[in-house]
């Protein structure tokens, strides 16, 4: 439940897809396509994750068939759900108050990154001047809420990535200035005049600095610490996850909208690649550990699988204009 279709599966469901969506397609196509989906819930798990892949771009279209495999869908979808209905509806009547006041307590992590101050898109690299001059940078998906209060001035990450150049603060005459601090939920740096950038995972905060230095405070734990210029590490609310290690330039490359590979794996980089792409870019794993090197245009995927096809031992294949799909040569 809520795990990923396996790689094999999705590829399957894609290229039914395309064929289904195409104007080649046959009554029999339609035939052996309800036999796929008839064969395993995953079958059908798999061709749902297509589908919610395709309406980022467009709904799905009437076929000339009068749309069998839309209605056909639709009948696995009833049969699945008259089976639950009952205890569905009962649950849903019992809980949906509860469920509306603890997203309104708990709002989800989508439903805030709209109300943010400041948002990008997927694929946008989106600068940012505040009101002292500081200068931002918001990668793909990205999501800040800006507080500049008497006090002090805070950054607080909602989801995604950003790169931080820090002005002094004039906001405070006759004094040192407010602390420039950013925030997540693994705790809070401060900027001690500075470069550096922030990337909010799932489990843990990423910090790499350019310029000047950042102190650590831990939402809960007390090892914090002064990250140096040249240095990057990752901790949690409790503990730093890894050791001061050297600064990866593609922290801030991607600023400039280069993804930089430094002897990376291929796996690596397509992960990277995919977060600035709204489609679905499918590896296969005999090619995942391919090493790569140099400067790539995070914002041209085609260009940038170009550039790999010709340097690498692959094959890239587009099923879908949303759907790439990377095989060894």
């Amino acid at each position: 439940m809520g795990c990923t279709p396996p790689r094999e599966l999705l590829q399957q469901a894609a290229e039914w897809f395309a064929l289904l969506r195409s104007n080649d397609a046959t009554q029999q196509d339609y035939n052996n396509w309800r036999l796929w989906m008839g064969q395993s819930p995953s079958h059908q798990a798999a061709w749902r994750r297509v589908e919610e892949i395709s309406q980022r771009f467009a709904p799905l279209q009437p076929t000339p068939y009068g749309g069998p495999a839309l209605s056909a869908l639709q009948t696995v979808r009833h049969q699945r759900r008259s089976r639950r209905q009952v205890l569905g509806d009962m649950a849903m009547l019992a809980g949906g108050a509860l469920l509306g006041w603890t997203a309104w307590r708990h709002p989800p992590a989508t439903m805030l990154a709209w109300m943010a101050d400041y948002r990008s898109g997927t694929g946008e690299i989106r600068p940012i001047e505040l009101t002292d001059g500081t200068q931002l940078w918001l990668g793909t998906n990205s999501a800040i809420n800006v507080d500049y209060s008497v006090g002090q001035r805070l950054i607080t990450v909602v989801t995604g990535e950003l790169l931080i150049e820090t002005a002094p603060d004039s906001g405070s005459p006759g004094s040192a200035g407010r602390p420039f601090m950013v925030q997540t939920p693994h705790g809070t740096m401060r900027a001690l005049g500075t470069r550096f950038n922030v990337r909010l995972a799932d489990t843990a905060t990423e910090l790499a600095v350019f310029e000047g230095a950042v102190e650590i405070r831990q939402a809960h734990g007390v090892e914090g610490g002064i990250v140096q210029a040249g240095q990057q590490t990752r901790f949690d609310g409790h503990h730093l996850l890894a050791p001061p290690s050297t600064a990866n330039p593609a922290r801030q490359a991607w600023a400039r909208g280069i993804l930089l590979a430094e002897d990376m794996p291929l796996s690596e980089l397509v992960h990277e690649l995919s977060r600035y792409y709204r489609g679905y870019i499918d590896l296969a794993p005999e090619v995942a550990d391919l090493r790569v090197l140099g400067g790539y245009p995070l914002r041209d995927v085609d260009q940038t699988l170009k550039m790999l096809q010709a340097m690498l031992p692959i094959q890239v294949r587009q099923t879908l204009p949303w759907w790439i799909s990377i095989r060894e040569k």
